[in-house]
């Protein structure tokens, strides 16, 4: 066998080696993104879907990301259009800018003016964020000052000065839309009244069953376990006082792409999320969310990330009430001594969603 023909054989073995070369050979749409495939003798770069003459595999290298590709010396395929987001990239794009406007307490644009802003027309913006989210956008941005105001109401040295701190541009505009919404006016909430409305459905994954849960502001839940009935009960432990309801068809996007995202950890959850916790834990699971898909880190190396050192027992209690399994990946976080640690659900979970990361 010459130099050349040892070199293109070792080339092929790792090719088939590589798990990304089962998604090009089935043209996985799930995986656009995730990864794009380069061919040596065309001299560009593809998405795992696209529809070319499948390549040789000692002509194939994997990038994790495009510009990776580029300066590999690669172009962008003119047949699957690599550079360009795909339509369901582009969607969740939009309706996650939409939502950082909303968020913001001083907001006060009109439908029209937050369509302006993302090039969309009203109609397709209203369509699009209702189809994502399941209510329209001035629903979502009422439920977001409602839910700073339940926040506000706990801190606030009065029930007005949370009213203005929550966004709201005058006390009746908060007592009517609090009355129609939680049911009480916010001198009740105050007084630790419940109010929170949450639906939730449950389905099956490769880790077994789970469970995604979904208040007005986003989801707050996803739970991991065997059976669907032990997920609701710890659904009902965590949020005792809420509302639940159960079944709502309008999860059914979610809870597919929780799904997806528990069988694939490197995959990015594109939904909003309702993080409720203390103000420790919510730097903890901040500093979850920024460790890279395929790495770990310790408590203590945790801790230190949120200025806390020393803290490492009060991260790994932060990680044991993470209520939302893989989006915020607390399966991350091992011992210092490289030890699994603990995990709420199960150190068989825990090990898959690592091993499954590490092979990505």
């Amino acid at each position: 066998m010459t130099a050349r023909q040892n070199t293109a054989s070792t080339r092929a073995a790792e090719t088939l080696a590589d798990t990304r070369w089962q998604a090009v050979l089935e043209r996985r749409a799930d995986c656009d993104g995730q990864f794009w495939y380069a061919v040596r003798t065309t001299g560009v770069y593809c998405r795992p879907s696209c529809g070319a003459r499948t390549p040789r595999p000692e002509n194939v290298t994997f990038h994790a990301t495009q510009a990776a590709a580029v300066a590999a010396g690669f172009r962008p395929c003119r047949r699957c259009r690599p550079e360009r987001s795909s339509l369901a990239d582009l969607h969740a794009s939009l309706v996650t800018a939409a939502c950082r406007l909303l968020d913001e307490p001083d907001a006060d644009e009109s439908l029209a003016e937050v369509a302006h802003k993302l090039g969309l027309s009203p109609f397709h913006f209203q369509r699009l964020f209702k189809s994502a989210l399941g209510l329209s956008p001035r629903a979502y941005a009422e439920a977001r000052r409602l839910s700073r105001l339940g926040e506000r109401l706990q801190s606030a040295r009065s029930v007005t000065e949370a009213i203005f701190d929550a966004g709201f541009k005058s006390p009746s505009q908060a007592y009517a839309l609090s009355a129609k919404n939680l049911g009480m006016t916010p001198t009740t909430y105050r007084a630790g009244a419940p109010g929170v409305r949450m639906s939730f459905v449950t389905g099956q994954c490769a880790l077994g069953a789970v469970l995604v849960a979904r208040s007005a502001r986003g989801l707050c839940a996803i739970l991991l376990g065997d059976e669907p009935s032990t997920l609701e009960a710890d659904l009902a432990a965590r949020f005792p006082r809420a509302e639940r309801v159960s079944g709502d068809p309008a999860l059914a996007g979610a809870l597919a792409q929780v799904i997806a995202l528990v069988e694939q950890p490197r995959r990015v959850l594109d939904l909003p999320l309702d993080i409720q916790g203390t103000a420790f834990q919510q730097r903890v699971w901040e500093a979850l969310r920024r460790i890279p898909a395929g790495e770990t880190r310790s408590y203590a190396e945790v801790a230190r990330a949120i200025d806390r050192p020393g803290a490492e027992r009060a991260v790994a209690n932060a990680c044991g009430a993470n209520p939302l399994a893989v989006a915020i990946p607390c399966h991350r976080v091992v011992r210092a001594d490289g030890g699994l640690g603990g995990y709420r659900w199960g150190m068989a979970r825990k090990r898959a969603l690592l091993e499954e990361e590490q092979m990505g």
